[in-house]
This record gives structure tokens, C-alpha cells and sequence, in this order.
């Protein structure tokens, strides 16, 4: 049963930076489509990235195109989001999730109820 854990969260002022890393153990990620997930309060889960079974189709945001960054290590089995020039608005829980891809179905979505394996998050905030 695949398992993630997400790491690297944290307080930051505006414009800075953070890496969040997300380890899986218990299965390769090689059969997954993948994502970075956040919540913030009173708000639903939003999709920022995401990448399909194969790594050739990719999602992004409009709200984070251009500064937050979705990169795995295969080797490690780890996902990353490399997130820079952060704004107030970019706190919440931090989220990896993946689901099981077979076949032709190389494609991803930035819909949370796609997505059946969770981390238990990271809370990121952005403060002066």
C-alpha cells in the first residue's frame, strides 16, 4: 500500500521561498499520477501540479504558473515543490496525493476526488 509523507513546511516572509518534499514508500511511483494539493480554512481542496503515470503530461494552476515548481527523483522516489516568491495568500496545508494509472492513461487532473492516496499534509504560512 503506497504511503507519502510530506516534509518542508513552515513560516516564511513574503517573496520568499520553500521546498516541500513528499517521500512514498510501499510502492513505486512509477504506476501513479501524482499531485501537490493545499487548504487553506474555510476553503476546498485546490490542485496546484500535477504529473501522469509517465511524466509526459503535466497540470499546472493559473494561481502558481511561473512559481511553484514540480519535480520528483525517481531514485528517491520523493516528490518536490519548489515554491518561490511566496504571497500571504500561498498559506494553508501543503498535500500529496497520488492515484494508480494502468494502461494508455498517462493523463492527470487537478481534482482532489481524483486522487486516492494522501499525505497528512504540511502547513506552509506566509507572514511578516
Amino acid at each position: 500500500q503506497l504511503q507519502l509523507v510530506e516534509s518542508g513546511g513552515g513560516l516564511v516572509q513574503p517573496g520568499g521561498s520553500l521546498r516541500l518534499s513528499c517521500a512514498a514508500s510501499g510502492s513505486t511511483l512509477d504506476y501513479y499520477a501524482i499531485g501537490w494539493f493545499r487548504q487553506a480554512p474555510g476553503k476546498d481542496r485546490e490542485g496546484l501540479s500535477c504529473i501522469g503515470r509517465t511524466g509526459h503530461y503535466t497540470l499546472s494552476a493559473p494561481s502558481v504558473k511561473g512559481r511553484f515548481t514540480f519535480s520528483t527523483d525517481n531514485a528517491k522516489n520523493t516528490l518536490y515543490l519548489q515554491m518561490n516568491n511566496l504571497e500571504p495568500e500561498d498559506t494553508a496545508i501543503y498535500y500529496c496525493a497520488a492515484v494508480r494509472k494502468t494502461g494508455l492513461d498517462i493523463v492527470c487532473s487537478l481534482s482532489a476526488r481524483e486522487f486516492d492516496h494522501w499525505g497528512q499534509g504540511t502547513q506552509v504560512t506566509v507572514s511578516s
